[in-house]
């Protein structure tokens, strides 16, 4: 049962993605290019830091920002995606992305410097 709920919960989350959005299909909350086939949720604040509110995201993409960014600086400083996307390492890999498929994926290297 647990399993339904959250895939209901998913569902309208990504419903409201995609009436916010104005869009006939939804779009990533980081990159902006339309959602595939797999989507995930990215808390802008961490769970772990008392954050609920999710946002629609392409696994590469958020697999991107955990490579990048810790979830104590997502919670303090990165909790808003425009300012996520400023960070030079974050729009590195947006304009990599950017002409990509929507089920694009690739393995996601966790980032050198801190």
């Amino acid at each position: 049962m647990q399993g339904r709920v959250k895939q209901k919960q998913a569902q309208r989350e990504l419903e409201r993605a995609t009436r916010q959005n104005g869009a006939d299909s939804p779009t990533c909350a980081l990159c902006l290019r339309p959602l595939g086939t797999r989507v995930e949720y990215h808390h802008s604040i961490p769970k772990s830091k008392g954050g609920n509110q999710t946002v629609p995201i392409h696994p590469i993409c958020h697999r991107a920002i955990h490579a990048h960014v810790t979830n104590h600086d997502l919670a303090e400083t990165y909790a808003d995606l425009n300012t996520l996307r400023q960070r030079e390492d974050m729009q590195r890999f947006l304009h990599w992305i950017a002409n990509k498929p929507a089920n694009f994926h690739a393995p996601t290297r966790r980032s050198h410097t801190k």
